[in-house]
């Protein structure tokens, strides 16, 4: 298991409780546990009941990381503390009078239209080509998280109705449609190539060279390539698609609700943030009138 360290009681309950109880995604729930190390580590791994509201804002002061982390430290920390009032184990919360840092709002990058095109022309003369452009046309066609592609399973893909049951965040299940391009090339991956990979017994629908299920890390090499190969000079990661099918439909028209459904968000207010790509798209074609600067 990833992090040995040393876990004092109250912080293996709480780690207990959320994977047990709460049931976070194994990503989620590795953050967490990360996360609570760090600070007992810092307060050499000393009893994280016994901090007070000053060590804690000692700690967010001296972490020397980014507000985002910050954020998401004192997040992790609220929550465990809020844990540990309700098994009365502390009288106050340690955190409830220190506020969020102030985070800058950055715009999600993605890839144009074109430079979509250009990464999904990839040359198909093997079977892991075929494997990749299905991966890479589902994951456009969708806007599902990249844990979710790769946690596809066979049983999940219905190619009659041309839908693909995604679990999500949460364990929250939602069904996607999926285009009839993406349909194409996956029933051709699944149906002609998938075998000349797959070495034993798999359920995953996206393997990898061992026949295994493809990693994130195994996908993230992939997509680079491709980018690389196609010329593509952006930094680039597995979201950017999911971003580039949000933006792609809100510009074409989509109804902003739609787009919150299909990508599986639970607030609209995470969704909002594609309008401000949009409003700034917009911005951006208007300043291309021949009199915007005269």
């Amino acid at each position: 298991m990833k992090n040995e360290k040393i876990i004092d009681k109250s912080v293996d309950e709480y780690l207990t409780y959320l994977k047990y109880e709460r049931k976070l995604s194994n990503n989620t729930y590795e953050s967490y546990r990360y996360n609570l190390i760090k600070v007992g580590e810092y307060f050499n791994n000393n009893n994280l009941l016994e901090l007070s509201e000053d060590d804690i804002r000692m700690f967010l002061y001296k972490s020397k990381e980014s507000s985002k982390t910050n954020a998401h430290y004192l997040t992790v920390l609220k929550s465990f503390y809020d844990y540990m009032l309700d098994l009365e184990k502390i009288k106050v919360n340690p955190c409830s009078n220190i506020k969020q840092p102030k985070l800058e709002k950055s715009l999600p990058k993605f890839l144009t239209v074109n430079e979509v095109d250009k990464l999904l022309n990839i040359d198909l003369k093997k079977p892991i080509d075929y494997r990749n452009k299905a991966m890479l046309e589902v994951l456009y066609a969708t806007g599902m998280r990249i844990s979710e592609l790769l946690n596809l399973t066979l049983s999940n893909y219905n190619p009659e109705d041309g839908s693909i049951k995604v679990m999500g965040k949460g364990s929250k299940e939602r069904y996607v449609p999926i285009s009839d391009v993406a349909i194409k090339y996956l029933n051709l991956y699944l149906n002609k190539y998938r075998k000349y990979i797959i070495k034993n017994s798999s359920d995953y629908i996206f393997v990898n060279y061992n026949g295994k299920k493809m990693s994130r890390q195994g996908f993230f090499k992939i997509l680079k390539a491709l980018c690389q190969k196609s010329g593509i000079n952006k930094e680039i990661s597995p979201h950017i698609l999911r971003h580039s099918f949000a933006t792609h439909l809100l510009n074409n028209g989509a109804d902003l609700r739609i787009i919150q459904e299909l990508l599986g968000h639970a607030s609209i207010s995470t969704t909002e943030i594609y309008s401000h790509i949009s409003n700034k798209k917009i911005k951006e074609d208007y300043q291309k009138h021949p009199h915007y600067k005269k």
